[in-house]
């Protein structure tokens, strides 16, 4: 079936806005240490809903997983793991440096990383980049979209540096602006490696389809290996974080060690509810990947620009909602919303190009 590059790109555009969305539920959160909260969220995200979704749109999965090589297996695994770290970190650059700035330079990285090397370790940059129309109009795209992720940066380091720091911890608590960029620019580059994963399942797919499988799940069984590797760096990471901080009574709603808990007892419905949604959104981001990828043809790797856009686009506006710019300058703030539009201008240029090279 051809696909439809424009429809991919209002999937990618759905994968970035949860993406963008998948800490707001965290921040409602009482009274649970960091790592209490991202491992139960991370349950849903890494566990739950990849093999829930997968077993519901993949005809005979479990005969699909018996069927891939060993070595595919290890490949999605490792870039998982991999990845893990990427977003292990990502949750941090939140914290440091609030959802708008610490996405712009976290993403930034990742676009590139994630979006040029897949096709340049296949050996088709050139054919299908350099030596198509299509291709220079998608790397246009890319240029533009890294272009709003400039600007973007500028206006939050510019928000920042005008702030004082007392204006800096009330829109962000735990507000440090270098300890958030170095975390942001470790996190960038190891995110990336999803998208390695997601093109060394590329056989997947093909299993997937065989077995009756409909082209826009195609891509969810890798989801469950990739996301396996995630779930080993974030389970052991937090894990000796529970144990070095003495927090595992969070869990059963004993009073912690979090900032805000006082001698008072977490609120466990709400906590868990709030940390599944979170976790749930978070995988959604890959679900609507995969649906977006299968739209696009040849120039699959593109999606991960559009991704990487989108996640920025709608991750800027909960900055605006949470009130992280409100006390920026009004030309500070012009400058972010000329980002943002550079990012939405970039994806109708990404799809454009994908409509030609699909012949749509």
């Amino acid at each position: 079936m051809p696909g439809n590059p424009l429809l991919g790109v209002l999937f990618h555009w759905m994968g970035g806005l949860a993406s963008a969305s998948f800490y707001v539920p965290y921040r409602g959160i009482k009274r649970w240490s960091w790592e209490v909260f991202w491992l139960v969220g991370g349950i849903f995200s890494w566990v739950f809903a990849p093999w829930i979704m997968a077993s519901i749109q993949t005809n005979d999965l479990f005969g699909v997983m018996g069927q891939i090589p060993g070595n595919v297996v290890g490949l999605c695994i490792l870039f998982g793991v991999l990845w893990g770290f990427g977003g292990l970190t990502y949750g941090l650059t939140m914290r440091y440096l609030g959802l708008s700035l610490g996405m712009a330079v976290v993403l930034g990285l990742c676009t590139v990383f994630g979006t040029l090397i897949p096709p340049i370790v296949q050996g088709d940059f050139a054919s299908k980049l350099l030596g198509t129309t299509s291709g220079l109009i998608i790397l246009l795209g890319l240029a533009i979209t890294l272009a709003g992720i400039i600007v973007v940066a500028i206006a939050g380091a510019r928000k920042d540096a005008a702030l004082s720091d007392e204006q800096k911890v009330a829109a962000i608590a735990e507000f440090n602006f270098k300890k958030g960029v170095a975390v942001a620019i470790f996190s960038g580059i190891m995110s990336a490696c999803f998208a390695f994963g997601l093109a060394a399942g590329e056989p997947i797919k093909a299993l997937s389809a065989a077995a009756g499988t409909g082209p826009l799940w195609t891509g969810l069984p890798a989801l469950c290996l990739i996301m396996f590797g995630g779930l080993i760096t974030n389970a052991v990471w937090c894990g000796f974080l529970i144990v070095r901080n003495g927090t595992a009574g969070e869990f059963i709603g004993r009073p912690g060690k979090a900032p805000d808990a006082d001698g008072r007892r977490p609120p466990l419905l709400l906590n868990y509810l709030l940390a599944a949604f979170g976790g749930t959104l978070w995988y959604f981001q890959f679900f609507f990947y995969t649906m977006g990828e299968s739209q696009m043809g040849r120039f699959g790797f593109s999606s991960w620009t559009l991704h990487m856009a989108s996640i920025i686009i709608f991750g800027t506006l909960w900055g605006f909602g949470f009130k992280e710019w409100k006390d920026a300058a009004p030309r500070v703030r012009r400058l972010v919303w000329l980002g943002i539009f550079l990012l939405v201008f970039a994806t109708v240029v990404i799809g454009y190009g994908n409509m030609i090279g699909t012949g749509a």
